[in-house]
């Protein structure tokens, strides 16, 4: 996986119009990497989560299990 997950410090200027709440459990270890990411780039850990899910989605390659065969 060559491409990188690319943070920049937040721009105070952008705000997002939708969104909605959830509930999501993750592993400790997570939390904590988001949550020193956070810090360094002045963006919530909500907002970096967010832009991960994004990132995940637009590079997820889905192979149905009848391909693998």
């Amino acid at each position: 996986m060559g491409e990188k997950f690319v943070v920049r410090p937040k721009k105070q200027d952008k705000k997002e119009d939708k969104s909605v709440v959830m509930t999501l459990r993750i592993d400790r270890e997570l939390q904590e990497a988001f949550d020193k990411l956070s810090v360094q780039s002045d963006r919530s850990r909500n907002e970096l989560m967010c832009m991960a899910l994004r990132y995940a989605l637009e590079h997820l390659e889905f192979v149905p299990e009848d391909e693998g065969v």
